[in-house]
């Protein structure tokens, strides 16, 4: 039987716009899930800073992964509210995302997104949604 890592990551491999981007799964247990993403220049907006709407990928990606293992299967997103906090710079970002409240069909979860630089994490971005189970 696959543990749960080997379960999300082939999952998460499978996204051809993940992959594109350039992100990676590097976490996933009972706690929640972990996105990173190598900052690169085609990344950046105008100012030098991450744009928005990587930030808003890495966000609405964590909390649908940390809803689906918490509803232990197939999810997507309904909803989710992401307020930017700091211009996200550095060398990369990640996501940290968990389900704190979860019930039969969906799951509301939580996420931080830090922009990292060597040895320092700086909050850039929180966001909250919605994660619904798929019916079959």
């Amino acid at each position: 039987m696959m543990n749960l890592y080997d379960l999300a990551k082939q999952l998460f491999d499978a996204q051809p716009f993940s992959r594109f981007l350039g992100a990676e799964l590097t976490r996933a247990d009972a706690d929640g899930v972990t996105l990173s993403l190598p900052i690169v220049d085609h990344h950046k907006q105008q100012h030098g800073y991450v744009h928005g709407g990587v930030i808003s990928y890495l966000a609405d990606n964590a909390l649908t992964f940390a809803g689906g293992l918490a509803l232990e299967g197939d999810a997507v997103t309904s909803e989710f509210k992401l307020n930017y906090l700091k211009p996200a710079k550095g060398s990369r970002l990640e996501a940290r995302a968990e389900a704190k409240g979860v019930g039969r069909r969906q799951a509301v979860c939580r996420c931080e997104i830090y922009a990292i630089e060597g040895a320092e994490a700086t909050l850039c971005a929180l966001a909250q949604g919605t994660i619904v189970a798929l019916v079959k």
